[in-house]
């Protein structure tokens, strides 16, 4: 077990939260839900045409879009756009690459140097 936590540690801790988070929004907006439906005069249900079960999804996938489409719009933007100078931009390989081809270069020289004396 302490193995599976040391290399799966930030997954289960990540998965935990959102669990956690998820049980908390549901509690509290059945709460929400309840107090609305006993102001109406009516009872809460889970279930049926106008139970609680509707308004959970819908603030489910509500916060599910508005966190997938930001996450999305990032993983998109960044495979196609750069920000020069940060390390996740194509630039930064790139003049990696040019100095690596400068440092053999060098190298080369170097050696060609030391075998002709």
């Amino acid at each position: 077990m302490r193995t599976f936590l040391r290399d799966y540690g930030l997954a289960v801790a990540l998965a935990s939260l959102f669990i956690l988070s998820w049980v908390v929004q549901s509690l509290a907006g059945w709460v929400n839900f309840s107090a609305e439906q006993a102001a109406h005069g009516e009872s809460a249900q889970l279930f049926g045409g106008s139970g609680y079960v509707w308004y959970w999804l819908e603030a489910t996938f509500e916060n599910w879009q508005s966190e997938f489409l930001q996450l999305f719009t990032m993983v998109v933007l960044t495979a196609f756009l750069i920000h020069r100078g940060s390390s996740e931009s194509k630039d930064s390989d790139d003049e990696t690459l040019l100095q690596l081809s400068a440092i053999r270069d060098q190298l080369d020289e170097l050696q060609r140097g030391k075998k002709q004396s």
